[in-house]
């Protein structure tokens, strides 16, 4: 029997430089899941590019074949003429991109997006397109189909997108999805959903499915076959269960190595010391007004925090989990003071254990500028969080000259000093920050906020763009930084493994409020609340013995009108958050 897609000795390279993708072979069954793994730049998803034909123009392929034997004939994908590799893009081959938001026009609606596959590659009117569209919305999980088709991307939320994306791709019915990195944005309890989607689909359609990605829990939960890759070449290629359960490369074994796990052992954990509190948030609640599109409806009001009440230890670091929508950024960004938190709110912040409390939201002007240098923040995108138009040097000296700090020379011995201090070369200060990778991007993020010597630093998914290896420095690198410096890290995720690694204290929130409060050894392991069980059930872990449970998630990660009486809450009626244990919170009714 012949492979659905067969690619032999394949090597693509730029310009007449050498080869970045170097003799590789892999084969993808009807029907099955392979995955190809690896770090960023390995040559993944430019593998998988170059059977669509869709390299960028300075890219080639220099040497091998790709062939697709399907149900409509043969075809050797690196010879064929571009207008037949139209009729099979779309149609016969599907991708799903990384990045939505990217990968959909901002200025078409999402329906007459999808509908275009249709219109394409199939001759359907609009009516049948819509239909078939919105047959689709809904076997992806769009909770109101018809309003997803007329919405904008930029009115959906990052799930919903990649469902959207999920749609596109599978619309035409594909006999071969290739999924780049299709869950690597989304909070957990989505991927798992969007996991389970993918799967779904495939049992039903008989599609073969190639999984780009660097993370090994979602190949645990996915995959048939692996292949690993590194440099653009095929370190390790076989059976999921054998190469999950028994690696043998030396790159493989690294890559399980630097994989976040939350950690098997249980202990109990003690709650975060109380008497030198940085920071503490008492009460916080912030409400927005939606206009109402319709002149006799009433604003709709969007509660992004409620009753938000936390402390943070100095030298300490306290974690906030929750997915997308559900108040960590908000409430992260009333802690810095750049955001009024609703009337009856306090935000405190004490520069030493025998300073007077500050309050954040009624500094003057002098308190708030010598609180900006105290509190900073570290952004989850590292390549839009740094000016592309910038040098390095510029962009690190720059909160001196807002703060007036130091002479130029100074100024630039201080960044030479912090680019060292997170691991990178002086001589990188003339660069601009297209020339580095995302971690090194990371790096310039977290040594541009350490530029003023701050107390508190506020990382907002520092890590969730990052491959796995990358990941593991920026945490260590954390860490480093905080045992040294005292630092005080106020850490937003929705990774529950990165966060039982560096968090002392864990608050998991859902709809603004907090629903569960503990330290990470107790909370992984007693946790109380569906929702926070919902999370721990979503992390995928690479053990092909350990599979997601699904269920488990769509009932914690479902409408709080879906869980048990003692944990139900709506807008008008939300339970008290209890100590159950010491240190240990839940809202629930008890």
């Amino acid at each position: 029997m012949n492979a659905l897609l067969s690619v032999r000795n394949l090597s693509i390279g730029f310009g007449a430089g050498d080869a970045v993708v170097q003799d590789v072979n892999f084969d993808v069954e009807p029907g099955q899941t392979l995955a190809l793994v690896g770090e960023s730049g390995s040559g993944k998803t430019i593998s998988c590019r170059a059977a669509l034909r869709i390299l960028p123009r300075t890219a080639q392929i220099r040497s091998g074949s790709i062939t697709l034997n399907d149900s409509k004939g043969s075809a050797n994908l690196t010879e064929i003429s571009e207008r037949q590799m139209r009729g099979i893009r779309g149609n016969r081959i599907s991708m799903i991109f990384q990045e939505p938001m990217r990968s959909l026009s901002p200025l078409h609606k999402i329906g007459n997006q999808v509908s275009e596959v249709l219109w394409l590659h199939r001759g359907a009117s609009e009516a049948q397109a819509r239909k078939e569209v919105l047959s689709q919305f809904e076997r992806v999980g769009f909770p109101d189909p018809a309003r997803a088709y007329d919405s904008y991307p930029f009115e959906l939320s990052g799930g919903m997108r990649q469902r959207a994306m999920i749609a596109m791709a599978m619309v035409a019915k594909p006999e071969l999805l290739i999924a780049d990195e299709p869950t690597t944005a989304l909070d957990v309890t989505t991927q798992a959903q969007v996991l389970g989607l993918i799967k779904e689909l495939q049992r039903e359609t008989g599609m073969a499915l190639i999984l780009v990605t660097h993370d090994l829990g979602v190949v645990a939960n996915m995959a048939e076959q692996v292949v690993v890759m590194h440099k653009g070449r095929v370190m390790e290629a076989g059976p999921a269960a054998l190469i999950l359960n028994d690696p043998v490369h030396a790159y493989t074994k690294q890559l399980f190595d630097a994989a976040p796990e939350i950690p098997d052992q249980e202990a109990v954990g003690l709650p975060m010391p109380g008497e030198d509190l940085i920071l503490q948030m008492s009460g916080v609640s912030k409400t927005y007004t939606m206009r109402s599109s319709q002149g006799w409806k009433a604003d709709k009001l969007i509660y992004a925090c409620r009753g938000v009440d936390l402390k943070l230890a100095r030298g300490k670091t306290l974690a906030i989990v929750g997915e997308s929508g559900s108040g960590k950024t908000t409430a992260a960004r009333i802690a810095l003071g750049a955001e009024l938190p609703d009337p009856g709110g306090q935000v405190l912040f004490r520069s030493a254990d025998d300073d007077q409390p500050i309050t954040v939201h009624q500094m003057t002007r002098t308190e708030r500028t010598a609180f900006q240098r105290k509190a900073q923040m570290v952004f989850q995108d590292p390549y839009s969080s740094l000016s592309p138009r910038m040098r390095i040097q510029d962009a690190m000296t720059e909160p001196l000259e807002i703060h007036r700090l130091g002479t130029t020379a100074e100024q630039r011995d201080k960044a030479a000093e912090m680019l060292q201090r997170v691991g990178l070369n002086s001589d990188m200060l003339k660069r601009y920050p297209h020339a580095f990778s995302g971690g090194q991007r990371q790096r310039l993020s977290i040594a541009r906020a350490m530029m003023l010597d701050p107390e508190l630093i506020v990382c907002d998914e520092p890590t969730s763009a990052l491959d796995v290896s990358v990941q593991e420095q920026i945490l260590t690198l954390l860490e480093d930084l905080q045992d040294s410096l005292n630092l005080s890290y106020l850490f937003i995720s929705h990774d529950l493994a990165v966060v039982a690694r560096i968090a002392d204290e864990v608050a998991v929130m859902r709809q603004g409020l907090v629903v569960e409060q503990a330290p990470p050894e107790t909370l992984f392991y007693n946790p109380r609340h569906p929702y926070t069980k919902a999370l721990i059930a979503a992390q995928p872990e690479p053990d092909i013995n350990r599979p997601i449970d699904l269920k488990l998630v769509a009932l914690g990660a479902g409408s709080p009108d879906s869980w048990d009486d003692a944990f139900r809450f709506s807008e008008s009626v939300v339970p008290s958050l209890i100590e159950l244990e010491p240190g240990h919170k839940v809202r629930c009714n008890v």
